[in-house]
């Protein structure tokens, strides 16, 4: 019982860890304007895909924090 409780634990931080490295990810990509949504990107010359960018990153940077202390 203890190894499946363990490879459970293992395969959610695998998840977690994997969701927010797409999110950094997606998030540094629209700051730096790689990755744009074309409806919004259109509008304001970019300026809102910018801002929804760190949005993202600092939503992620505080779920990094909150899941930490959330643990201890």
């Amino acid at each position: 019982m203890a190894k499946g409780k363990l490879m459970s634990k293992l395969v959610s931080l695998v998840v977690w860890l994997t969701g927010v490295l797409v999110s950094l990810a997606v998030g540094f990509g629209m700051v730096d304007r790689v990755l744009s949504i074309p409806w919004i990107s259109d509008f304001a010359n970019g300026v809102i895909t910018v801002w929804a960018g760190w949005i993202v990153i600092i939503l992620t940077i505080l779920s990094i924090i909150l899941a930490i202390a959330d643990r201890a």
